[in-house]
């Protein structure tokens, strides 16, 4: 099921309008969508399709050939990759057409000199011709520094490039159709929105038992999945799985994340470095601070996959490989996932206020959304705002994330309030009060005259 990605595909259409030579350069991790992307792009236009594999170079030369053979009705063979790529800029020459080199890297890493003869192709005969090359790949380190980086024979020629990213709440719920909101948020923040694992989740069934079928069984696909995708990227995958699991188990500061793993805290910042440029985790610092120089920032994973292995698979890896891995899944009772779901739950209401910032629907002309912790001066302790969205003039909207199934709303919204005053040099006006479920009638009576305080259920995150 091919769902989302309107916007991808909006960027891939307006190239392929302007008629001229053109070379999208798209990347991201395994399973994210990329294949699906470009299949959708082509459909209706004529398209030559080439995937490289692990594989010799002989290899992949002559899978290239039967491809050429079969697209142009042609016989041919290849001696070189060089005679290839000529061959095929022979006939772009005489009529246009979409060539999607797949997973580039296998085939450049087999043959170092590949992008060179490529950067020579295009630049001799390609650029002239009316097709649309596709150069995509799943290991983003070689894609960003082989082919996009300023070193890259290929710099400089690319008309497009795209790094897509995990799908967001909104689209993984049409992926999971069957499923009501509260359910589609369930499976979303252990599944992530990874278009291959959604495809996996068996939507007949409970959350728990798709945990159990495909995190904590060792035929599951999801229980090998994350290592994985570290071994393809990472030449040390051993202290980056402690590093993730550090984080995943609440260590969030650079210092603690040293700590739990057990080296230097100057040490380990290369490797959160890494892992930040490949997009596993994501470093969020308080609203209106430099990052730069602010030394509050704080770590967390970005994907619901790896959040939830990290979190939960990997401390039991031994159990799941001894066959136990049901009594493992047995033990995440709706207690233990609602407080994994919690920080989850605040990165959705994250992305459904840009959403409707995107779209004009907030209160101010929202220009940026984050989050705040710091000292709240009044009460001289610790305090945080879970959600914010501000414009470039003073503006701020500021919100409160509970997820559980009772809290007292009445303390909530007196908190939140209480708030408006602690970002630096701005006063809120507006107060989002973000709740799993509806708050009571009551509330709702009393606030009701007060436009400045509202209330967004879950499944308003999804319906509105």
């Amino acid at each position: 099921m091919f769902v989302g990605r309107e916007a991808e595909l909006d960027r891939l259409e307006r190239c392929a309008r302007k008629g001229t030579f053109q070379m999208a350069v798209i990347y991201g991790r395994r399973r994210v969508g990329k294949t699906a992307l470009i299949a959708e792009f082509a459909r209706g236009r004529r398209s030559l399709f080439f995937t490289a594999l692990e594989q010799s170079d002989a290899d992949n030369l002559r899978d290239l050939a039967g491809a050429v053979s079969e697209f142009f009705g042609s016989n041919v063979l290849f001696q070189s990759w060089k005679d290839a790529l000529s061959y095929i800029a022979e006939r772009a020459a005489e009529e246009s057409f979409v060539f999607v080199f797949d997973e580039f890297p296998y085939a450049a890493k087999r043959h170092p000199a590949l992008p060179s003869e490529l950067q020579i192709a295009i630049d001799r005969r390609m650029k002239d011709t009316g097709m649309f090359l596709i150069l995509c790949g799943s290991n983003q380190g070689f894609m960003e520094s082989d082919v996009l980086g300023q070193k890259s024979p290929l710099y400089g020629r690319r008309t497009l490039q795209m790094k897509l990213n995990p799908l967001g709440y909104r689209d993984a719920a049409r992926m999971l159709d069957a499923l009501a909101p509260q359910d589609a948020f369930r499976a979303y923040a252990c599944f992530g929105g990874v278009p291959y694992y959604l495809e996996q989740y068996d939507q007949g069934a409970s959350l728990n038992d798709n945990l159990a079928a495909q995190f904590f069984d060792a035929s599951g696909f999801l229980y090998g999945e994350p290592q994985m995708l570290l071994r393809q990227e990472l030449s040390e995958p051993a202290v980056y799985n402690s590093i993730l699991r550090a984080i995943a188990g609440g260590a969030t500061k650079q210092g603690e994340i040293a700590a739990r793993v057990g080296v230097e805290t100057a040490g380990v910042s290369r490797y959160l470095a890494t892992l930040l440029d490949l997009g596993i985790i994501a470093r969020a610092y308080p609203f209106g601070e430099n990052p730069e120089t602010s030394r509050r920032g704080l770590y967390r994973i970005l994907e619901g996959s790896f959040a939830f292995w990290f979190r939960f698979v990997m401390p039991r890896t031994s159990m799941i490989e001894e066959g136990m891995g049901q009594l493992a899944a047995d033990a995440l009772t709706d207690e233990v996932l609602n407080t994994y779901m919690g920080p989850r739950f605040e990165l959705v209401c994250a992305e459904w206020l840009r959403a409707q910032a995107l779209e004009s629907r907030l209160p101010l002309q929202a220009m940026h959304v984050g989050s705040w912790w710091g000292t709240d001066p009044a009460k001289r302790e610790q305090t945080d705002i879970d959600v914010l969205a501000a414009d470039d003039s003073g503006g701020l909207l500021i919100g409160e994330c509970k997820y559980r199934n009772e809290f007292n709303e009445t303390q909530a919204i007196e908190d939140l309030l209480s708030k408006r005053s602690l970002v630096r040099g701005r006063e809120a006006s507006w107060f989002y009060l973000f709740s799993r479920y509806p708050v009571h009638s009551a509330t709702r009576e009393r606030h009701a005259g007060n436009d400045d305080v509202r209330f967004v259920t879950l499944e308003d995150l999804y319906t509105t």
